[in-house]
């Protein structure tokens, strides 16, 4: 009796930590494509705004949307028929995007900037664009994560809020840097981001998206 409520156990777990290749939806295939798409635009708009502007929030931002970029990758790596990602793997893979998200974040507010952090307008314009798009996103996402009980795209999901998050910051530092030209709260704006980052990568790594330990 003891060796058959082992067994159970055990297969009660493995259902939760299976290392079988899920199967591709059309929402998480729609979700990706999306995230791929707009982290593009929003890459290259912010990390040329960031150029004109001499904004380390803006670089900031725009590093997270080429993090976001890789994460929606990792995610879609699972589902790819001849290079299928092991769930631990993928889950691990996420965790160190937000880990390394966070360590550029305070590696790019340490930057100095030798001109003053001048007024961008299309920086403004992209962080509200994000604060509309990325939430939407991150909610489409963590349901379906919850679905699939897939810790990746639970993560991506984080990432994409995250995303609003950092969008939250840098347009309010870009807002009160056009309005009171403070140069300081930029990168103040930018290091505001990290504690959140590391918080949801250790949650990550750990596979608690799922229940599961390490």
């Amino acid at each position: 009796m003891a060796k058959a409520f082992t067994h159970s156990g055990e297969a009660h777990s493995a259902d939760c930590c299976a290392e079988e290749r899920p199967a591709l939806t059309g929402t998480v295939a729609w979700l990706q494509g999306i995230t791929l798409v707009w982290m593009t635009l929003e890459c290259g708009g912010s990390l040329y705004a960031a150029a004109r502007a001499h904004s380390v929030a803006l670089l900031a931002f725009g590093a997270d949307s080429l993090i976001e970029m890789l994460s929606a990758a990792v995610v879609l790596l699972q589902f790819a028929p001849r290079f299928g990602l092991k769930k631990n793997h993928a889950d691990r893979a996420a965790a160190m995007l937000l880990f390394a998200l966070a360590a550029m974040v305070a590696c790019l507010a340490s930057l100095r900037f030798r001109g003053e952090v001048e007024t961008s307008r299309l920086g403004i314009a992209i962080t509200v664009l994000a604060l509309v798009v990325m939430p939407i996103l991150a909610a489409l996402k963590r349901r379906q994560a919850q679905r699939m009980g897939n810790t990746a795209l639970a993560a991506d999901a984080t990432q994409s809020a995250t995303c609003a998050y950092l969008a939250a910051v840098t347009l309010a530092g870009l807002g009160m840097n056009a309005v009171w030209h403070l140069s300081w709260i930029d990168p103040v704006a930018a290091l505001a981001a990290v504690p959140i980052l590391l918080v949801e990568g250790r949650r990550t790594w750990r596979g608690q998206g799922c229940g599961c330990a390490g």
